[in-house]
This record gives C-alpha cells, sequence and structure tokens, in this order.
C-alpha cells in the first residue's frame, strides 16, 4: 500500500508543536504530528496523590538518579512524574572540557515541557525584540515589531487561559487574562512599599492557570502540585488543549514514541519530503512524507535534527548555509535574590492549602527609558517568587515551646532573578562526532558559558532583592548571588536565529529557513535575543504567526 502524504509534518507536542497541529488541522490540512513521547493519559495525574502513597514518599532522589542524573536537578522531576523524563543515560549529551551544562527538562509524553512547565506568560515589548537599535547597541535586532506580534498574543491568551492584570508598562506589555487569584497578606505589603520606596512594580505573575472555567477545562482549585499533572485541565498543557483539537478535527495523525533523526530531502527540488524517524519501542527505521515540515522538537532538538540532516548540497546540516546554525544559544541566568521576615503581618500557615499555583513577578526595572541604568552591565532582569505563612522550622526551644513557635510559624517572603542572557557566537551546540544515543541518533556537544554581562548582573539581582526586602519592612535578610549553570533556568531559545539576510540567520521572520523554503523551525530556536521574560507565549503565539503564512503560501501554490 503506497504510504500517504501528508500536508505538513509537525515534529513535537509542545507548546508550539500543539498550535502548529491545531491551527494547521482545523483549516483542513492534513497534519502528522510525529512526536517523540509516549501518549500522555489524564490517568498519569497525580497531584492529589499524597507522598506517604508513594513507595520511597518522594525522598530518594538517588533512585531516580540512577536514570534521570540530570532530568533530577529538574524542580519539577520527582517520584510521582520521573517517568515522564528523558532516560538520560539513554539519551546523553556531551559537554565541553570545564563549560557544563544543564539540558533538563527533556519529556517523553504528549505536551512535552508543558506537562512540567512554571506557566509564567509574559509579551516581549518593541524595547526587547529592537534592543540592539534601540538600547545598547549590541546584537541584533528581531525582524519583527510588537505591532506584529500583538494580534497573536490576544489569540494565544484568549485559548490559554492566564490569569493575571493589567500594570499599564510599556515595557512589559499588558495582555488578554482571566481575574487575577489574589495575593497574601505579605505579598500586598510588598507590592505597595516597594513601588512607594523604589517605583518598582512587583505583580502577580501573568500565569497559564484559569481562574474561569472554558472550553470544557474548570478553574483552578488551589491544589498546588501542577508539574504533576491536571485532572481539571486547569493549567495549561497542551496535550488536553492544542492536540486534543487537533485530533478532534479528523485532521492529525498522532504518530507516538517516534525519535526523528532527520529531515529527509529531494535532491532534485531542493525541497523537505518527509522526516526519518527511529520507533522508540521497535527501534525500526521509518519515514514518514509531506509537502511541508515544522519542527518543534525544542530549541536544542529541532537544531540537532537539523544539524543530522546533512546531504551533499547541505554538507553543514540543513539551513545552515550562513553557517549559524547552531550558535547564539542562550538561557536565562539566575541565581541572584533574597528572602526575609515579616513579623507582625497577619496570618497562620496550614498544612491543607489553599496553594496558590501562581508567583509574583517583579518586573524589570534596570536599563529602560528613563530609569536607572547600570555601568556593569546591558539589558536587564525581572523577579519571579512570592510569600505567605510558612512554619517556623528553626524556632527556638524544645517540646511544647517549639511546637508552640512551630505552628504560630512566620511571614516569608523569597524573590530569584531571571536574567537576560546576551546572544554571543561562542555559545553553541553541534554534533558530537563519536557518541549517539541508544537510538542510534547523533547526540549534541554543547560549548556554552555566561560571560562578564551576566556575571555582574547576577550581583545586582542579588543587591537589588536585599534593597527591596528591606524598604518592604522584611527581617532577618538572607542574600545569595550563585550564578546559576547554563540550562539551568529551562529557558533556552537561539541556535537557529531570525533574521532578514540570509547570511546571518538560519529563519525569516515566519520562522521559514532560507535555504529550503517549505522546512519551518517553530520554538525557540529562532530567537535572536532572550530578553528577560519567560519565551513560552512568545513561542506560541511565533508559531500561530507562522502558521498562518505557510497556510497562506499553500493556497497561493508556492509552498
Amino acid at each position: 500500500m503506497a504510504q500517504p502524504v501528508f500536508d505538513v509534518i509537525v515534529v513535537g507536542s509542545g507548546a508550539s508543536g500543539g498550535w502548529a497541529c491545531k491551527r494547521l488541522s482545523e483549516s483542513g490540512l492534513k497534519v502528522a504530528l510525529v512526536d517523540a513521547g509516549r501518549q500522555q493519559k489524564d490517568s498519569n495525574f497525580r497531584e492529589h496523590q499524597p507522598a506517604y502513597e508513594l513507595k520511597y514518599r518522594d525522598d530518594a532522589p538517588q533512585v531516580i538518579r540512577r536514570t534521570r542524573p540530570i532530568q533530577k536537578d529538574c524542580y519539577a522531576c520527582m517520584e510521582w512524574n520521573y517517568d515522564w523524563f528523558a532516560n538520560d543515560l539513554d539519551e546523553p549529551y556531551t559537554t565541553a572540557p570545564d563549560k557544563p551544562y544543564s539540558w533538563q527538562g527533556r519529556l517523553r509524553v504528549t505536551g512535552g515541557r508543558t506537562n512540567v512547565w512554571g506557566r509564567v506568560c509574559l509579551r516581549l515589548s518593541d524595547w526587547d525584540l529592537k534592543a540592539a537599535s534601540t538600547q545598547d547597541g549590541y546584537g541584533v535586532d528581531w525582524p519583527l515589531s510588537y505591532k506584529d506580534l500583538e494580534p497573536y498574543y490576544t489569540l494565544v491568551e484568549k485559548y490559554v487561559g492566564i490569569t493575571g492584570a493589567p500594570e499599564g508598562l510599556p515595557w512589559l506589555p499588558d495582555g488578554h487574562y482571566q481575574p487575577p487569584m489574589a495575593l497574601t497578606c505579605v505579598e500586598s505589603q510588598v507590592r505597595e512599599r516597594v513601588l512607594d520606596k523604589l517605583g518598582r512594580h512587583v505583580m502577580l505573575a501573568r500565569c497559564a492557570n484559569m481562574t474561569q472555567a472554558q472550553n470544557g477545562r474548570a478553574a483552578c482549585h488551589y491544589c498546588g502540585p501542577c508539574e504533576r499533572g491536571c485532572v481539571t485541565h486547569s493549567y495549561f498543557n497542551s496535550y488536553f488543549t492544542t492536540v486534543a483539537d487537533a485530533i478532534r478535527s479528523g485532521n492529525c495523525t498522532h504518530i507516538a514514541n517516534a525519535m526523528v533523526y532527520k529531515v529527509l530531502m529531494n535532491p532534485d527540488t531542493n525541497k523537505a519530503e518527509g522526516v526519518l524517524y527511529i520507533d522508540r519501542i521497535t527501534r525500526e527505521p521509518k519515514t514518514v512524507k509531506a509537502r511541508a515540515v515544522i519542527l518543534c522538537a525544542q530549541a536544542q532538538e529541532s537544531v540537532r535534527i537539523l544539524l543530522n540532516s546533512s546531504t551533499r548540497q547541505h554538507p553543514n546540516g540543513l539551513g545552515n548555509s550562513s553557517g549559524v546554525l547552531g550558535h547564539y544559544l542562550m538561557d536565562h541566568i539566575m541565581g541572584g535574590g533574597a528572602s526575609a521576615e515579616f513579623p507582625g503581618v497577619p496570618g497562620k500557615p496550614t498544612m491543607g492549602g489553599p496553594n496558590r499555583p501562581a508567583d509574583l513577578y517583579v518586573a524589570r526595572f534596570r536599563n529602560l527609558p528613563g530609569g536607572p541604568r547600570s555601568k556593569n552591565f546591558l539589558r536587564g532582569f525581572g523577579y519571579e517568587g512570592g510569600g505567605g505563612p510558612a512554619f517556623r522550622w528553626s524556632a527556638p526551644g524544645y517540646g511544647k515551646a517549639y511546637k508552640e513557635a512551630f505552628k504560630e510559624g512566620v511571614q516569608m517572603f523569597d524573590i530569584g532573578g531571571f536574567g537576560e542572557c546576551l546572544a554571543r557566537w561562542d555559545n553553541y551546540v553541534e554534533i558530537d562526532p563519536e557518541m549517539k544515543d541508544t537510538f542510534g541518533i547523533p547526540v549534541l556537544r554543547y560549548h556554552m558559558s555566561y560571560g562578564d554581562n551576566e556575571m555582574a548582573m547576577v550581583k545586582d539581582m542579588a543587591d537589588s532583592a536585599a534593597e527591596m526586602m528591606e524598604a518592604a519592612g522584611g527581617k532577618n535578610i538572607r542574600v545569595r548571588s550563585n550564578p546559576s549553570t547554563p540550562g539551568w533556568a529551562i529557558h533556552e531559545v537561539g541556535t537557529a536565529r531570525m533574521g532578514d539576510n540570509p547570511k546571518t540567520s538560519v529563519l525569516n521572520q515566519f520562522q521559514q529557513t532560507h535555504d529550503v523554503k517549505n522546512l519551518f523551525v517553530m520554538d525557540g530556536a529562532g530567537f535572536p535575543s532572550t530578553a528577560c521574560q519567560n519565551p513560552t507565549l512568545t513561542i506560541m503565539t511565533l508559531c500561530v504567526r507562522s502558521c498562518d503564512h505557510l497556510m497562506g503560501r499553500m493556497k497561493r501554490g508556492e509552498i
């Protein structure tokens, strides 16, 4: 029987892959979703299961590290869900000497990272997209503007369901939000005093947890551990939202457990004609054919596929006539922050919740138009964190006195910074010529480090956090300044950057490769710079915009 030829292949089922499948299949195109993960199911969600029902009560990390020594570093990898994560022994990678990299959050279930992500959804502004020309001359501008993205941001936000509130900050544009979740007493105090004394904006993080039911999904019930799944579908997970919509359309075929090795090319037409994948269960190589191919596998995974897809016409990997492919890897720098106690603020701790899933966010305040500028670094950072009543584990005394002090608790508040990582040529990935994964696919070798700019930023993160704690009335302030290992933020972008010039970029503004007109990369790989905002909302927004462009080209017979 002849192999079917789809209109579009989408590789990956995460934030962007799910949107690509939904947008294209609901428009009538025949889509093949080729996904490295196994089929996710609601029965796998265990957010309501107490630790005492687990074999090790989530208190034996060394057991998980036997097979997932890197993935266990991820905050979300725990006994409830560790089997969702890639086995690091089966799927290794390498690093250059003295350049550690922590490639966390490699999921192998439908929905990818959206099963466990932190869900913070922040828009970029022209201050981010045009930073090179309007801020400091470093790097390159994006080949598009906020005006190009604004309607797609709104489309995505309305569907996803995001709790938040408008703040009126031009450099952190407001979006379409469901009603905001309430702040705690200590958070309200910090918000008011920090704004009054320092002019800095502390707000509820704009978070993909719904406070109103829509599309068959219930409002959040504040159970807390979203990284274990959500049986009420109250947070955004592409498995039960965009991917489910695509499959319901009748136009999307889901091919699970498929590790894509390479894009297949037609040498006569210089067009992509499909993908070669390895079946994770049988280890057999298989192919899927289509008129267009979209890679949404995650920034480094998509670039790995392109680098492994070299041909006689494309000896350095597909889309790499510029030599830029793999370069300009970025991930937010972390490690600077502070915490404090707030005596006198009312409220006692409880073991039973409610547990609000959304943190607070402190908007960038450094190196803004008309604002304070740093002499030590370019660009800026924001913070995530929050606070409320906590049990006083370090209470003095013994017996009854200790128990009473422990239960009385203390109001705590903590924030940690996420800073922009400058795009540098010497931060890159390449194919390791000597190592393959268990499926026979050559793996990536990382060359990445943070520079002086990021290191200076971490120090300011710590100093500024302590400043805010003091301004808000905090006591026993504890400051930390320990730069994170690259990869730790799990906000990796770059490596196939967008641009107008094919000699200095891999993709155009619609995430279409300059070299192969029916090949697209619609995950974070296309970011020319990273800003300091979490990238996922922008990844989804770019994907929908690019899918609309692809459909227009297909209708005109150009692809």
